[in-house]
């Protein structure tokens, strides 16, 4: 019980600070701290990374979101998602882990040397264009959702980068509205993985609740930090875990 309870914390930490990460750290502690099966802990983390996120964005919400990055990447993720899933599904779990690995690797770095705030045509801002930015914001939703189900992750550590280094938001403002893309995505990943799925209601509510209360409390707190601070609060996060989940798959 008290694993479930400190890493579903840690999860929603990290998703209220940097506004994704939940799923790289929640499907390796529920396979490796909880006991599940990868075919049981995507879905679960997938189900407790959405409900944790549309927490963790309410707070969000007065500070405002890009309503419409949110609109075209959403919808644009959720086919891609199931196509994922269904390419995942042919391919061999090592593989995709080592994939998994080197995409988080090359996110964190382009996270660390992209340090500008040099606003895009996808901004809130006056560079908005929304004609510039719509075929740009598709292209991002369909990686992002492909990847999301062949990975069977939320997609935040791809969708915060992407916001501002393809899209041209500023960090605060891409850290809310990853969070509401990864609600999307979380729902349309698990679409696609539960079919005959059944959930642990004990498991996924002792993981849960923490991770939800965790997420409020910590973007709540976030506000207060830097952009930069966020960015290498982020990249370290998913070096650590790719870093992990190499060495794992390697010595399996």
């Amino acid at each position: 019980m008290i694993p479930a309870l400190l890493l579903g914390l840690l999860v929603g930490v990290v998703l209220g600070v940097v506004g994704g990460g939940g799923s790289i750290i929640a499907v390796p502690a529920l396979v490796c701290g909880m006991g599940m099966i990868p075919a049981q802990a995507i879905p679960t983390s997938l189900l407790v990374v959405g409900l944790s996120s549309l927490a963790a964005l309410l707070p969000r919400v007065r500070d405002g979101l890009n309503w419409p990055v949110i609109a075209l990447v959403g919808a644009a993720g959720i086919p891609a998602a199931w196509g994922g899933a269904a390419v995942g599904r042919l391919l061999d779990p090592d593989l995709l882990m080592l994939a998994f690995a080197v995409i988080m690797v090359a996110a964190g770095v382009r996270m660390l040397v992209a340090t500008s705030e040099r606003q895009g045509s996808c901004s809130t801002g006056p560079t908005r264009a929304l004609w510039t930015c719509a075929p740009k914001a598709v292209a991002v939703g369909l990686l992002v959702g492909f990847l999301t189900g062949m990975l069977g992750v939320g997609g935040g550590f791809l969708i915060t980068p992407a916001l501002t280094i393809v899209l041209g938001l500023r960090m605060k403002e891409a850290v809310g509205t990853s969070l509401a893309i990864i609600v999307i995505n979380s729902a349309a990943g698990f679409s696609a993985h539960a079919a005959g799925y059944a959930i642990d209601w004990p498991t996924t509510l002792m993981f849960a609740v923490p991770a939800i209360l965790g997420s409020v409390v910590a973007a709540r707190s976030a506000r207060r930090l830097k952009d930069k601070h966020i960015r290498i609060s982020f990249a370290a996060l998913i070096f650590a875990v790719a870093a992990w989940v190499t060495a794992s798959t390697v010595t399996a």
